[in-house]
């Protein structure tokens, strides 16, 4: 049996330049509905949640990528593609009925899976955390690398099951708060969620500064979480962008010890909100530097322990 690997990803997006106050994404719309296939009478899952089993009656070959819940979660919808997603899976070959591979997988975004593995991409859309999916997925829902070191021929399919644990957001999508210390960079974000800064024209504060731009409804972060963010960190006298993780394409996880500016910031922090942070000159020759972080959740221990 063979573990999915994680499928590695960068992917280059163009700056923005924008100005406003900050608002929040679109907020995106996702149906869902069971495939109405007789195939499901032969696919039984077993296992406690996180640890899933799938076993046949039968052979089984599909056309098409074919899924249904079999528990639905309550927890958060999973409705585009740059959403960052933990799962758990057993995959079978729907020509012997042996597993082929399984585990659990680390957090990323439902593209970089897409890329090797769109029949599960497909599979796991506008499903909610907490579900138990159950699919079949043919050879031409997989790369061919992918069906090759799984043993699954070009006329051959997998079936599935898969508990999705962990969704994440795209974005921060709190509600907007009001500020009014003058002299603060203003951002608004597009409608995927990444956001722009506009530096003001003013000198930067002397001290650390954090507000709270959205604020979300989900859990506090504490000194103890790892919290998995975007963000983008501006230089305050160039105005340039000199880190962005919209731009690098992953979300990073990030604790209260972290070496980055903004760590401790978070900490008090609800999921779900958006800061800015303008930490001010070192002294030693570094610029004031502005930040916004879109914090998208909190990794669960497992996955917390493999990136510290």
């Amino acid at each position: 049996m063979h573990r999915i690997p994680a499928v590695l990803a960068v992917l280059g997006l163009s700056a923005l330049t924008l100005a406003a106050c900050a608002a929040g994404p679109a907020e995106a719309t996702c149906e869902r509905t069971d495939s109405s296939s007789s195939v499901f009478d032969v696919i039984h899952a077993s296992g406690d949640f996180g640890t899933p089993q799938v076993k046949i009656d039968a052979p089984i070959t599909v056309d098409a990528t074919q899924h249904v819940d079999e528990t639905v979660g309550d927890g958060t919808r999973l409705t585009t593609d740059a959403q960052d997603v933990i799962f758990s899976v057993s995959i079978l070959s729907g020509a012997s009925g042996q597993q082929v591979a399984g585990g659990a997988t680390p957090p990323q975004a439902l593209t970089d899976w897409r890329e090797n593995y769109a029949g599960l991409a497909d599979a796991m859309m506008c499903a909610t955390e907490g579900s138990r999916i159950l699919a079949t997925i043919p050879a031409s829902g997989l790369s061919e690398q992918a069906a090759q070191s799984w043993g699954v021929g070009a006329d051959q399919s997998i079936v599935v099951a898969i508990d999705l644990t962990k969704v994440y957001l795209a974005a921060a999508d709190g509600a907007s708060q009001y500020n009014d210390r003058p002299g603060m960079p203003s951002v608004v974000v597009a409608p995927g969620g990444r956001p722009g800064i506009i530096v003001p024209d003013a000198a930067a504060p002397e001290e650390l500064v954090t507000e709270t731009l959205l604020k979300g409804t989900g859990p506090e972060i504490t000194a103890d979480d790892t919290a998995r963010v975007q963000f983008t960190a501006v230089d305050w006298a160039t105005r340039k962008v000199t880190t962005s993780t919209w731009e690098d394409g992953a979300s990073v996880p990030i604790t209260s010890q972290s070496r980055v500016p903004f760590a401790a910031e978070l900490v008090g922090a609800t999921v779900g909100s958006q800061l800015l942070v303008v930490v001010p000159a070192d002294g030693a020759g570094s610029a004031a530097s502005v930040y916004v972080v879109d914090i998208l959740g909190i990794d669960p221990p497992a996955a917390a322990a493999g990136t510290r």
